[in-house]
């Protein structure tokens, strides 16, 4: 056998519980010694139970030889699926050579509840404590024997806010569950598998509930946005042996109280007194008698929809660097990275006794914590011993942004073991790698990753520590194609695009945040701010952006399908809003924090209502709809030749003459070409007078290296990526950060920190010029007719003082690998492989080209015409590892 199938995912996820789509996708990977390695056909069997599968039975589904190279998005076909069964699946395939494969590890999926008759339980809560604005974590608790052995329990839970789950006295889920949606459209239910935590007898759940995004502060809106207090929904369901079932609910028979968390709150951090502890509140014959019977609420009108989004849960530990004591008695940690989670202490002391923990991300220059720019946000927890030997603690329903701990109160002295930092964030798996000769860069990449560890979290948020932590939708859509490369934000984003779906007003726009939590209406309510704009250029376009990025890294086809109508709305709704295809200049927020330029907002609005549109021909014409198509390149083509007769001048000027004005013209296709080479002049001679500096903003930024690669000016690409005068990337890292700033000038030398009231040092948005990074200059790239790296386009353009890049993709077919290095003589080497079942093209700069490797053979010289400028040759070639030599 010279294939074998791997990696058996159904929805994207391993062995994934409680669906609620009919018609789940299945996807496997293929491994193979030989090179050009490809699939041919394939057969799915789908069965009801294991026995059956084992015995090679698709009752439920037996898909028969089905010639295809596709091993990803396969739609199930099979019988109408139950709720709360249980499936399982196998796949075998055939290889170029017509030889079948073994069958793969067999997978398994589960529905969760369907509809909602099969929901029994009710939503139970906690009256709320009079006199207090900052309520305590109410806990609840149930025994419950079961009456014989248990063949399967499976929990169904979710919340109007946070739950903790506890079973037995065993801790199930992950952290911040159910995940914020807009309550009053959806909320998320998460299935977990408890046999092996049951048992015949007396058992007990044990919850404690957070206020959360639900009731809790949301940004600097307000608090309790979408309810007064948290509430509880939990059922399971148990199948014993003897093949009969029963139900455990939350319903009026549980219990309730306080306990030792006085407040926990996102925004506002966390107070928690050991001394109030209840031991053995989670287990089954625990004296609850004084406890007080729920809160019964009658329903709720929402969805409740399967789980979407990744789990959050913590990711990494880290151990501080330095400890230095204060002369006001206090202690200080230096974490060595800015990150997102929280500190976990060890103390010992008197009972009584109550330490603070406080979290920043800066110093002063004095060397106390810089805590202006959380604004009202408090990143602080504070616990009261209970006096029993070594104590161990950590919050439960908020987080921070920090790389530095104040330790306020402790008692005794603390060592470098007493503060352990834990990281959090949504579990998107690392897919991308990448390495270069240039350590500044290499930092530059890590804090492109830790920006989006610490920003993505249940929606992609743009800061962690002050009181906002939104899901702006511009940042989202910018950094989009970053983010994929760099970890699997697969089902992230589709979670994502259910939360603009549940935002997008009657009008058809787009919100500027998602969830929206009252954002549309405080902005447009506040004379403070002064922002009345109904939609926002470049924000309100994530939702035509960000499903198209999913296609374009995963081949995601049911994302077009599924909210094609609602980009459509947004498309009409734009040029519904337009003088003559010109769309006006009302804009809130432009090219938001651009450094020394001013974008007109008119020129930024228009060049993106063309961007959507011809991306919604493109779509049209993914999913077969030829009519719109033809109506979306026509409405493009009249977007671009209004955009030339308002804003661009005969020699080629765009009205602000700004680096961002000329960047979204070229890289959107909206001048002709004599105006495009006009337009890289004036880029070319902007970025010069500024010193080879840039001025772009959030909206900017991740075209500018890309347009001027596109238009032969890759030096000038180089030379800002490794700038190192502020602005700049680099200007940053050479003064100690670890993560992207919000602001080029968050920090600088002559001025010090910028204004506190908006000064994230934990923002993704600059980093979007990660994409570049992967695409330009490793040239790692998908082939948008064949998307999800099923082709993929290698097109490394080495450039400046780089001399070695070394990069990987972790694709949904398998590891794509490009290396080069580039010696002083002008020798070009370059190794790549390919995973199997897979195609690429092989772009090779230079002259002289020597083809070595497994792949050899099938590698096909095919000279191409100069590009930017570098001479080229084109290589195309099957799966295997291939080893290039040219001389540039």
């Amino acid at each position: 056998m010279t294939i074998s199938v791997i990696g058996c995912r159904t929805e994207y996820l391993d062995n994934p519980l409680g669906l609620d789509v009919q018609h789940p996708r299945l996807f496997w990977k293929l491994e193979s010694e030989a090179s050009a390695a490809m699939q041919t056909a394939y057969q799915i069997l789908v069965a009801a139970t294991e026995e059956g599968l084992d015995q090679d039975e698709g009752d439920m589904w037996d898909s028969g030889k089905t010639d295809s190279s596709h091993s990803t998005h396969i739609v199930y076909e099979g019988a109408a699926l139950q709720a709360e069964s249980t499936y399982y699946w196998k796949v075998r395939v055939w290889d170029e050579q017509h030889v079948i494969s073994a069958w793969s590890e067999p997978a398994l999926w589960s529905m969760g509840i369907l509809a909602r008759t099969g929901w029994k339980a009710k939503w139970i809560g906690r009256k709320a404590e009079p006199d207090l604005k900052m309520q305590p974590s109410p806990f609840f608790r149930k025994d419950f024997t079961l009456g014989s052995k248990v063949k399967r329990a499976v929990v169904y839970a979710t919340a109007l806010g946070l739950y903790n789950l506890r079973v037995n006295g065993d801790k199930v889920g992950d952290l911040f569950t159910p995940g914020w949606t807009d309550y009053d459209k959806r909320v998320q239910v998460q299935a977990y598998n408890v046999t092996d935590k049951v048992k015949q007898g007396n058992n007990a759940f044990g919850v404690i509930l957070g206020e959360g995004w639900y009731a809790g502060t949301v940004g600097f809106i307000s608090d309790k946005i979408y309810g007064e207090r948290p509430f509880l929904f939990l059922q399971m369901s148990v199948e014993y042996e003897d093949g009969t079932k029963e139900r455990i609910i939350t319903d009026g028979s549980w219990k309730t109280t306080r306990g030792p968390i006085h407040y926990s709150d996102m925004i506002l951090g966390e107070k928690y007194d050991a001394t109030q502890e209840l031991p053995g509140w989670d287990r089954a014959g625990y004296d609850d008698s004084a406890w007080e019977l729920p809160d019964i609420r009658p329903g709720y009108n929402g969805l409740l929809v399967a789980s979407m989004e990744p789990p959050i849960r913590i990711t990494k530990t880290m151990r501080p660097l330095s400890l230095r004591k204060t002369e006001a008695g206090t202690y200080i940690y230096d974490m060595g990275q800015n990150m997102v989670g929280w500190s976990e202490v060890k103390v010992k002391g008197e009972r009584g006794t109550q330490i603070t923990l406080s979290h920043a991300e800066m110093l002063n220059t004095d060397g106390s914590m810089y805590l202006d720019n959380l604004r009202v946000a408090v990143q602080q927890e504070h616990y009261i011993l209970k006096g029993e030997g070594e104590e161990r603690y950590e919050p439960h329903f908020t987080f921070h942004g920090f790389r530095y701990v104040e330790l306020i109160g402790y008692p005794g002295e603390p060592d470098l073991d007493t503060i352990t930092g834990k990281v959090i964030h949504s579990d998107t798996s690392v897919s991308g790698s990448l390495e270069t000769s240039d350590p500044m860069v290499n930092q530059l990449y890590s804090n492109i990753t830790w920006g989006q560890r610490g920003n993505f979290l249940s929606v992609p948020t743009d800061c962690p520590q002050r009181d906002e932590r939104l899901g702006w939708t511009g940042d989202a859509q910018i950094f989009a194609r970053t983010a994929s490369y760099n970890m699997d934000v697969s089902r992230f984003f589709n979670k994502f695009m259910w939360d603009m779906i549940d935002a997008q007003q009657p009008s058809g726009a787009f919100t500027d945040v998602a969830p929206d939590a009252g954002w549309m209406r405080y902005k447009m309510w506040s004379t403070r701010l002064d922002w009345f704009a109904p939609d926002n250029a470049g924000w309100g376009d994530a939702g035509v952006v960000i499903p198209w990025t999913l296609y374009l890294m995963y081949g995601d086809v049911r994302v077009l399908e599924t909210h094609y109508d609602a980009m459509v709305r947004w498309v009409e709704y734009l040029e519904s809003m337009t003088d003559e295809l010109v769309r006006p200049d009302y804009a809130n927020y432009g090219d938001w924090l651009s450094i020394g330029a001013d974008t007109p907002n008119d020129v930024l609005a228009t060049a993106y209502f063309a961007y959507s549109t011809k991306l919604l021909a493109s779509i049209s014409e993914v999913l077969g709809k030829r009519e719109d198509q033809q109506r979306f390149e026509t409405l493009f083509a009249g977007i671009a030749e209004a955009f030339r007769a308002a804003f661009v001048a005969e020699d080629g000027r765009v009205q602000g003459n700004t680096q961002t004005v000329y960047v979204l013209a070229l890289q959107f296709g909206l001048l002709t070409p004599d105006q495009q080479t006009l337009a890289v002049q004036h880029l070319v001679e902007d970025i010069k007078a500024r010193g080879n500096r840039l001025s772009t903003g959030f909206l900017g930024v991740g075209y500018l290296l890309p347009a001027l690669t596109d238009h032969g000016q890759l030096d000038v690409a180089y030379s800002l990526l490794t700038q190192e005068e502020f602005p700049s990337w680099m200007y940053s890292i050479k003064h100690g950060a670890t993560t992207i700033w919000e602001r080029w000038d968050g920090w600088t030398e002559e001025n010090g920190f910028q204004t506190p009231d908006m000064n994230s040092f934990n923002h993704y948005s600059l980093g979007s010029v990660g994409e570049w990074m992967f695409r330009y200059m490793a040239g790692l790239e998908t082939d948008p007719q064949q998307p999800g790296f099923k082709h993929s386009i290698i097109r490394p353009q080495p450039g400046g003082q780089i001399t070695s890049v070394k990069a990987g993709y972790e694709s949904l077919y398998g590891s794509l690998q490009v290396e080069w290095q580039l010696a002083d003589d002008g020798e070009f080497q370059l190794t790549v492989h390919i995973p199997a079942n897979t195609t690429a093209t092989v772009y090779l700069p230079g002259s002289g080209v020597r083809v070595e490797g497994v792949g050899n053979a099938l590698a096909q010289p095919n000279p191409t015409a100069a590009a930017g400028i570098h001479e080229e040759a084109a290589f195309h070639i099957g799966s295997g590892t291939y080893s290039f030599t040219s001389r540039i």
